[in-house]
């Protein structure tokens, strides 16, 4: 009985254990992103074809994986499937370029500190104006001014041959290269008086004469007024002569004599007035103020505020600019130490809803310029004092640096690279990865991959998904030790995008985005020198300053995170 019951036993064991290696067994097919094949259903353990006919717009096929993450291929010649199993689509963007390499990269090995490594950049598309001796001037405040093809950035220079942040002048057809006027078109009084400083102010061309408003900043003690708006002008764009004795006081209204800045003019031509909008603080809160002026410059009139700060304790609004994209008008400005704002309204001067943060706080005094097909933020990215410096950025004025700005179908606006900016990287770099795709899963501490070269000018784009709340994003070398790596993170748990210094301890610049996960986001990073602007496309952009990092890898890290990088792509010029 025993030996009987034993085979019974037996034999059932042998029946069950063949059910189950045999079959039958469910094969299904994630795309990624177009349509996904049918499932196969297999009776048993065998292998299978791989699917025919998968096209995604815009992507090369690059294999199917056992597991989302991307780490397994499938051998559709060897691999048998043995279990219930999903096959994944890798993809790859068809940018229909193969990688090269370049006889043209600087040597930075002999470069061993920041500030060498800064005075050997050729600065082109973040312009900076030439080297005066052995001084490097900057760009504060740029008022930019569009005319027959030509872009004329007129800014305050900030040192050099600059004589107190005189106007200087500098022309760019594309945003790529720039012929900078080496004299200045108008200089500060170096005889005193209320232009002791000149300050910012915008060009607007009326009946053939250009005139440039600007902000006259005295240095006198005794002076009623510390700023007064000014204005020269002229027969072309290249020379004015200051309009002597001509100027618009703080009004009354305002219960103070220091802070009126910044003219941002309009000329319209059915009324044969110059609007503009002036900076300036009533009751100790920032505002931003409207004026006429009839266009003999015989009359001026004050018509009131426009604007009044309703967030943080900003005592000026800088650089404002009105505009319109679609139906809807912007007003923007850059706040004390903060960022770029923007807020949106149904006409130029208002009245304006609750205003949004554009940019962070590296990206300054933007104002936009059109023509006629694409609009244009201009600003200045900040630098450091000290190029050694791992705590701030939080100098005044800087490279000039332009991003196109665009609107959502919800009205929100966004900036983006300039088309000729990014089209000029031509030459594909290999990476420091075998494979255009990477996935990195990282717990607690950071998790890093060396993947790109910091050259001297580079760009950068992929895509990515992420499946937790922790940072991830580009880490940059500093001096060798990972405590002193810069990042640039993307903290879903946080919805921001963020520059940061020590490995994350010392916050820089920040801009608020929303990140979802499971969601596919693309993203692009352009680098000239040490400025660069990392963009998630259709999204956000943040302008950033890395010193000290060009000749070392560029890593891709996460922590806290299981992140698929896909498409990576590197190019030079």
């Amino acid at each position: 009985m025993k030996k009987s019951l034993i085979g019974v036993l037996l034999a059932l064991c042998l029946l069950l254990c063949s059910c189950s290696s045999g079959g039958p067994y469910t094969v299904t097919f994630d795309a990624n992103g177009c349509e996904n094949p049918a499932a196969l259903t297999l009776e048993k353990s065998g292998k299978i074809a791989q699917p025919e006919n998968i096209e995604r717009d815009g992507y090369v096929l690059q294999g199917w994986y056992s597991d989302a993450a991307m780490t397994t291929p499938w051998d559709f010649e060897k691999d048998k499937v043995e279990s219930d199993l999903t096959l994944y689509a890798l993809w790859d963007a068809d940018t229909g370029d193969a990688i090269s390499s370049s006889d043209h990269d600087k040597d930075f090995s002999a470069l061993r500190t920041p500030g060498s490594q800064e005075s050997a950049y050729a600065y082109s598309t973040y312009f900076l104006p030439a080297v005066d001796g052995v001084n490097q001037p900057y760009v504060g405040d740029p008022m930019p001014y569009y005319e027959d093809g030509v872009y004329y950035i007129y800014y305050l220079k900030d040192g050099g041959d600059s004589y107190n942040h005189s106007i200087y002048l500098a022309t760019t057809t594309d945003f790529v290269t720039y012929t900078e006027i080496d004299a200045p078109v108008l200089e500060a009084s170096r005889s005193g008086g209320q232009d002791s400083w000149t300050g910012t102010g915008s060009v607007v061309k009326v009946d053939g004469t250009y005139y440039l408003f600007y902000t006259g900043h005295t240095g006198a003690s005794n002076a009623e007024f510390k700023e007064k708006i000014m204005v020269a002008k002229g027969s072309d764009p290249y020379t004015f002569e200051k309009v002597e004795g001509w100027y618009i006081n703080p009004p009354t209204e305002l219960g103070q004599k220091n802070d009126f800045r910044d003219p941002q003019c309009y000329y319209d031509p059915d009324t044969g007035l110059i609007e503009m909008t002036i900076t300036a603080s009533q009751s100790g809160t920032a505002r931003i103020l409207k004026y006429a002026v009839t266009k003999d410059l015989s009359e001026s009139h004050y018509d009131g505020v426009i604007f009044t700060n309703p967030v943080g304790n900003f005592w000026n609004l800088e650089c404002t600019d009105t505009f319109r994209m679609g139906d809807t008008w912007y007003v923007t400005y850059s706040a004390q130490d903060d960022t770029l704002w923007y807020a949106s309204s149904d006409s130029r001067y208002g009245p304006y809803g609750d205003p949004v943060r554009l940019e962070g706080k590296l990206f300054y005094a933007a104002k936009h310029v059109e023509d006629g097909e694409n609009s244009y933020m201009v600003g200045w990215a900040r630098r450091s004092e000290s190029a050694s410096s791992t705590q701030d950025v939080a100098a005044w004025a800087g490279n000039l640096v332009v991003q196109k700005i665009q609107q959502k179908e919800n009205g929100e606006l966004f900036l983006a690279p300039v088309d000729a900016v990014q089209e000029q990287f031509g030459t594909r770099r290999a990476l420091l990865i075998e494979n255009s795709h990477l996935v990195t899963q990282a717990g607690s501490r950071y998790s890093y991959t060396d993947v790109f070269t910091c050259y001297e000018s580079f760009a950068i784009s992929g895509e990515f998904t992420f499946e937790g709340q922790g940072s991830f994003g580009l880490a940059f070398d500093f001096n060798g030790n990972a405590e002193k790596y810069k990042l640039i993170s993307l903290i879903p748990s946080d919805g921001l995008l963020q520059l940061s210094f020590n490995e994350g301890s010392t916050l820089i610049a920040e801009k608020e985005v929303e990140l979802n996960p499971g969601q596919n986001y693309t993203f692009t990073y352009i680098q000239e020198g040490s400025v660069g602007v990392f963009y998630i496309d259709g999204e956000a952009a943040l302008t950033v300053r890395i010193y000290g990092a060009s000749g070392k890898p560029i890593m891709l890290f996460a922590e806290n995170n299981t992140v698929t990088f896909t498409s990576l792509r590197q190019y030079t010029k």
